[in-house]
């Protein structure tokens, strides 16, 4: 029997730019190994959470499956293909690796407390677990600060990025050769395409994922990249990030990165591109900014880890865990029903759809952390389980951010709604776009 290598997909389910991924396919061609890539359907565990509903809702596992079966594809024209385990536990990986006699693991590493624990319990159970870093825009090491880590405050991250001219790595290509699928193992049956749940193909949608310019797949992903730059939005991105809704306010790019069909630096690579033919602006700036903030969420977790996931967060408090929380109001927030019209509205879409611009994502939590008295963690994990664009790093660190326990200076962000309202829905097209 051959040996084999396995290859751990996890929230990178792409072929370009997948430094961990060539490393296997390397490993493979030096030792004649064979490969076995291998994915779960969800992307951590356990699948409860302590709040009361499932950890990953019907978009976010819909999108997710997408992007499974467009990986599986591009695997079977590269002669491979992927197994993909129904059990999203490090059990059935183990079992797997014992019934295929391979001992070691490669995989990208993913630097939050439960991925971590994942990794270790491949590890108790006698694997070897290669993690490659990949996600972020920067490299670690390139970072201007010892040991990689970095300051809490994210202006204090990004002047410092700037001033020292960090460089974004080039996007490695994709693999044009795989390794042979193992002998002793069958290939999978092909599966058909679940159901897409209500919302999916709702053309009220900003990013209606069911239809198949926007389908979860690397694919759509890279074409989705290069229309947005040959239509010119990136220099009308600052003038339009804060928009409610639409195709074009912002550049959609997040599901994707956050499923990992996209690398951050094949969007910078291109962005870079489409500055040296059509000019830099402001907006096409603010869109490296935003990458940045993504990398400083990467990186503050890498730092400080299962601190983000508790009552009080990065902050110095260390009083106990406040005991009461508005558990009604929490359900009301959910379920678009708090009697605040900007906020169910929201809700509703988000619900519906899937997905939530980024100015309506600041205006919920807010109310529900300030206004309503609802835990914080409560609604990261809400997000967690709706967005088809969640991303442990992003979510948790922005959640904390607007409680006051995470890296903002000023201790939190409460938004005035009516000023919001206002400001942003001043005609109430957007509160009627998402009736009751």
């Amino acid at each position: 029997m051959a040996g084999v290598l396995i290859h751990w997909f996890r929230n990178d389910l792409r072929l370009h730019d997948n430094p961990a991924l060539l490393r296997s396919v390397e490993r493979c061609r030096q030792e004649a190994l064979s490969l076995l890539p291998v994915a779960w359907h969800s992307p951590s565990v356990p699948l409860a959470t302590r709040w009361g509903f499932a950890r990953m809702g019907a978009h976010r596992r819909a999108f997710r499956q997408q992007a499974l079966a467009g990986l599986a594809d591009r695997l079977q024209r590269l002669g491979s293909d992927l197994r993909v385990l129904d059990d999203a536990t490090p059990r059935a990986l183990l079992e797997l690796a014992r019934r295929v006699g391979a001992r070691e693991v490669v995989a990208e590493a993913i630097e939050a407390p439960e991925e971590r624990d994942e990794v270790q319990a491949l590890q108790a159970g006698g694997l070897r677990v290669q993690t490659v870093w990949q996600s972020s825009l920067l490299a670690p090491e390139d970072l201007p600060w010892p040991g990689g880590r970095v300051p809490d405050v994210f202006t204090a991250f990004r002047q410092g990025v700037e001033r020292a001219q960090v460089p974004a790595p080039h996007p490695l290509p994709a693999p044009t050769q795989l390794p042979p699928w193992p002998a002793q193992l069958e290939r999978s049956a092909p599966h058909a395409p679940p159901p897409l749940p209500a919302g999916a193909t709702d053309e009220r949608s900003s990013f209606p994922y069911g239809m198949p310019a926007w389908r979860g797949d690397e694919p759509a992903a890279l074409a989705h990249l290069s229309n947005y730059l040959a239509a010119g939005h990136p220099h009308r991105y600052k003038a339009t990030r804060n928009a409610l809704s639409g195709r074009d306010f912002a550049s959609h790019w997040s599901p994707w990165l956050a499923v990992g069909a996209l690398s951050a630096r094949q969007a910078m690579a291109q962005l870079r591109a489409f500055e040296a033919e059509r000019g830099a602006s402001e907006g096409s700036y603010w869109l490296w900014f935003e990458l940045l903030w993504r990398d400083h969420f990467r990186f503050v977790m890498r730092q400080h880890g299962a601190r983000l996931f508790a009552a009080r967060g990065l902050s110095r408090d260390r009083s106990p865990e406040p005991r009461q929380r508005d558990r009604e109001a929490e359900a009301r927030w959910r379920d678009g029903c708090t009697g605040l019209p900007l906020v169910d509205a929201a809700m509703r879409e988000l619900n519906h759809t899937g997905y939530l611009s980024n100015r309506l994502r600041q205006i919920v939590a807010s109310a529900l952390i300030h206004d309503l008295g609802g835990d914080w963690r409560a609604g990261a994990a809400w997000f967690e389980h709706c967005l088809i664009d969640f991303d442990v790093h992003s979510n948790q660190g922005n959640w904390a951010y607007i409680a006051g326990v995470g890296t903002d200076p000023r201790g939190g962000r409460r938004f005035n709604l009516d000023r919001q309202t206002q400001d942003h829905d001043p005609d109430g097209s957007y509160r009627r776009r998402w009736p009751a």
